[in-house]
Order: structure tokens, then sequence, then C-alpha cells
């Protein structure tokens, strides 16, 4: 148990460049703490000129901290170096079948804490001392333990690998670099190491930031969702008030109907039955009238007829004639009612179709498909004018702003910060974002770009021109290839260019495509970055010879 505790004190008073015990050590503002000379070399070799960075942690430090040594870490070293010496072996220091064995312990071999790439052996704590005590061994590097030691040495000629030929893209030794790589284009390991681990680098910074801008979609995906839900619940609560408020109406219309209705039936049957007696009294008089006239006609004495006929009664005067009204009196109401309801049904109809969310769709954050038609990329066309106020003072912009050609004398441009002062350029109005496609028609050398806007305009320096900075990225095109550039790196593009080229941008997913377009498309160049800022899409002309246009697509 008392081992187990030094190896983990081992682990903790290492310094996490060369992995060894702290020589010397110092911290840094972070509180990390390295060997003096491990942190030093390691500043040396960073590309920036006025901030350090910790090699844990990544924190920055300007200006370059001065180090001392840490005098009380040193002596917590060195006791347990001391302490580690004077420990013995417990058995599960002991190597198993899965660890790296010591190669110099005889017996019973202990498992080893580190390989030396220069011995090719590895070593227990133990026999590793010798490397820290003899000067002989203060330039060897020491590794985590390893059983692919000899996987560094040559097969045929078995010396340690510390070339590398650019030439076959493969490990060498220095034998091979005058023998069978005899004038490739070679460089130390080391050297080439320092390449691919600034290029790592830069592959992690574009990988977290990539993270970082996820997490923000991420977040912002959460924050829209809940909105949704938010604005949803609300949609559906003010509705139910609204369809109820309307129920209500209804409701209240429909009580008022049948009032009316029955007010007027009352009023009707009213009427009918007042005009119903007065018939009915009459019906009455008549038929007392008939008896006396009946009784009259039968007297037999004609004097007596004629004495009683003057004193009958004349008939009173009849009621007027009836208009009697159709038995469905009220069916216009019905007739009415249904109109209404109608009405209301293709109201409802036509609302309800139109009753939907009104924001604006979610934008997918997940990498989309690349279009593989021409018909496919013209389904993100963008329609794009070139910015006068960008443009370059020999360039002509013609065709509403959409073809640059070249000048043979200055034009009478006015003075603008925007303006490229020195390099045949002008820039897109519009900027550049989520997915966009134009194609570009050219004659004769045109550069393609596309930039950010703060690059810089005025001077002939490379800040100022497409492909030799970090702001830009430019496909340079002429009749028998094409090169693509960006910060000042140029890559050959195989293959011949049509006159049309077709540009492809899906800014959040960092993609950024040339096509050259005739009956196919054909990919030149992809780039594959994280955009920081909207982009603008760019024109530069070769020579006098050269003019570029954007192309109207459809």
């Amino acid at each position: 148990m008392a081992q187990r505790g030094v190896q983990l004190d081992r682990e903790t008073f290492s310094c996490s460049i060369c992995l060894d015990l702290l020589k010397d050590p110092v911290t840094t503002p972070c509180g990390h703490s390295y060997c003096m000379n491990c942190i030093k070399s390691h500043w040396d070799g960073e590309d920036g000129e006025y901030s350090y960075s910790c090699p844990q942690c990544r924190e920055t430090f300007t200006p370059r901290p001065v180090l001392l040594k840490n005098t009380m870490l040193a002596d917590l070293v060195e006791e347990l170096k001391k302490t580690g010496l004077q420990a013995a072996p417990a058995d599960h220091c002991y190597a198993g079948a899965e660890d790296v064995a010591c190669d110099v312990c005889t017996g019973r071999k202990l498992k080893a804490i580190k390989s030396c790439l220069q011995c090719l052996a590895s070593y227990c704590e133990k026999h590793l001392q010798l490397h820290f005590e003899s000067p002989a061994f203060v330039k060897h590097k020491l590794v985590e333990p390893s059983k692919k030691l000899q996987e560094n040495v040559c097969s045929r000629h078995d010396e340690v690998m510390k070339m590398f030929c650019h030439t076959d893209q493969q490990l060498i030794c220095y034998l091979c670099s005058v023998d069978v790589h005899k004038g490739h284009d070679t460089v130390s390991a080391a050297a080439k190491r320092a390449e691919r681990q600034r290029e790592l680098e830069v592959s992690r910074q574009n990988i977290q930031q990539r993270i970082q801008d996820r997490e923000k979609d991420v977040k912002l995906l959460q924050q829209q969702a809940e909105a949704i839900n938010l604005s949803a619940d609300e949609a559906v609560e003010d509705s139910e008030k609204i369809f109820t408020e309307l129920i209500r109406l209804l409701e209240k219309r429909s009580s008022d109907v049948k009032q009316q209705v029955r007010s007027q039936q009352e009023r009707e049957v009213s009427r009918v039955r007042e005009l119903q007696e007065k018939l009915e009294q009459e019906i009455t008089e008549l038929k007392r009238k008939d008896v006396e006239l009946k009784k009259l006609s039968l007297t037999e004495d004609h004097n007596q007829f004629l004495h009683n006929y003057p004193s009958l009664a004349p008939l009173s005067q009849s009621a007027s004639s009836i208009q009697i009204r159709p038995m469905s009196c009220f069916e216009d109401v019905t007739e009415a009612v249904s109109e209404l309801r109608d009405k209301l049904q293709d109201v409802l109809r036509e609302k309800s179709s139109t009753v939907s969310l009104t924001g604006t769709e979610v934008d997918v954050l997940l990498p989309q498909p690349e279009p593989k038609t021409r018909a496919d990329f013209l389904k993100y066309s963008h329609e794009i004018t070139l910015d006068p106020n960008t443009a370059y003072t020999w360039l002509l912009l013609s065709k509403g702003n959409r073809k640059a050609t070249f000048m043979s004398q200055k034009l009478s441009y006015s003075s603008h910060p925007d303006r490229f002062t020195d390099w045949w350029q002008v820039l897109s109005r519009e900027s550049l974002t989520g997915r966009c496609y134009w194609e570009v028609e050219r004659r004769g050398g045109v550069y393609v770009a596309v930039a950010y806007k703060n690059i810089r305009r005025a001077g002939g320096s490379g800040k100022c021109r497409f492909g030799r900075n970090d702001k830009s990225w430019v496909l340079y095109c002429k009749n028998n290839g094409s090169t693509f550039c960006y910060n000042k790196v140029q890559t050959r593009v195989s293959g011949p260019v049509s006159s049309r080229v077709g540009v492809y941008l899906d800014h959040r997913a960092g993609i950024l495509s040339f096509y050259s377009v005739s009956e196919t498309m054909t990919l030149l160049h992809r780039v594959q970055t994280t955009f920081t800022q909207p982009l603008y899409a760019g024109l530069r002309l070769y020579d006098y010879e050269s003019s570029a246009e954007l192309c109207k697509v459809k």
C-alpha cells in the first residue's frame, strides 16, 4: 500500500510535457507546474509573438510570464525520489501479461514506468534513476511505457528512425536518407511532429469551436422549443376564450331569434283569434237572420207577409275580406339562420386552413447533405450584386452591378473607405449566411472568392488580397487549371475548369465548395472550416483580358 501511495505522488509531481518527475519546477500564473526547461522550450516554439499559453488549460498570458523556481515543490520532488527508492515493491508492482515489463530487471520483472525512445528500452522506477542522475542520458526522450518501441527501428538498417520523408510520406532512419530515399524531401521526425502538432492544435481548436457553436445552437433550440410551447399554450388558451365567447354570442343570437319568433307568433295568433271571433259572431247573426227569413217565407197570408217584410232588420256590414297567410310564414327565419350557418361554416373552414404557427421554421442544425445535381444546387440560389463602393477604380461594373470588366483607364469613382485601393477586386453588396449557391461566368483568369467584411481594403499588402490572409478564401480559375488559396497556403487543383464556376456555401456547417459547371457539376475544391462572420462574394480579375459576371440562375 505504501508503494501505491508513492506511485500516486509520482504522477502528481510529474511534468506534463516531458512526463518525467519535475526538474527545477516552476509554476505558471494559472497554477500548473512544469520543468523550467520544458515550459521555456514550449513557449520558445509557440507561433504567438505577444501571448503564451499553458499546455494543460490553454490559458494565455501577455506578456510572457517571468518564471521562478518553486523551491518548496523542488524539495517535495527530491523527497519523493528518496522515498520511492527506499520502498520495497509490492505484488501489484510486478509486471503482468498486459503490462510493459522493465527490460533491465532479472528474475521477476517489475512494471516499467517509462520507455526511452533513444535506448529503445523500458525501465522500472529503480532502473530509471540512471536517466535522472547521469548527464549522458539528459537528452534522452522518456515517454509512457510502450510495447511498440521496435516500431521506431528501421527494418532495413536496424537504426532508430529519426527522419520523415515527405516524398514517400513515411518515417526513415538517417541511412535511409542517403540510401533508398536519397534526394527525397526529408526533415527530422521532431520537425514533422511539430508541424503535425500545430495542425492537430488547429483541428482541436476548430473542433472545440464547433462544439461551442453546437452547444450554443442546442441552447438556442431549447429556448426555441420553450418559446414554441409557451406560444402554443397561450394560443390554445386564447383560442378557447375566443371560441367560448363565440359560442356565447351564438347562444345569445339563438335566444334572440327564438324570442323574436315567439313574440311574432303570439301577435299573429292573437290577430287570427280576433278575426276568428268576429267571423263567428257574423256567422251566428247570419244564421239567426236566415231563420227569420225562412219563417217569413213560410207565411201563407200574403198581406201578413208584406206587412212583416219591411220590419226585418237589414244585414250588418260584413267583415272585409281576410288574407290568409301561407302556413310556412316563418320559413324566412329558417332560411336566414341556415344562410348564417353556411357563411359561418365557410369562414371557419377558410380560417382553419390558415390558423397555423406563423413563426420562422426551425433551421435544423445537424449537417445537411450537400446537393448533388445542379437542380439541387439551384434550390439555394441567391441573386448577388456587386457593391460599387468596394470596386477597384479600374473595374467597370455593368449589367446591374453584376459584371466586372478591367478598363484601360481609371474610372471616376468617389472616395470610399470600403474601396480596394491596390488590388483589382470587388465584393458583393449582399451578405451570405445559411445555405447559398451562385455562379460566375468568367473570361480569362478570374479569382472567385468569399471574404469577411472586415478584410483590409487600403494598401497593397497580402492583408487586402483575396486568399493571402485568414479573412478570405479564393479559387483562381484559368483555362488550363485552377489553384485554391487561403492564408497564403496554395493548393493546386487538377483538371480543366469550364467558363462557369459554381460556389456552394453552407455557412453554419462550415462548408465552402467550388464546382466546374457544364452539363454536370464537377467538384474542384471543398473547404471544411468554421465561419465566424457573415461572408461576402468576391471577384478579382487577373489582367486586361479578364471579366467576370455573377449569373442570374433559376
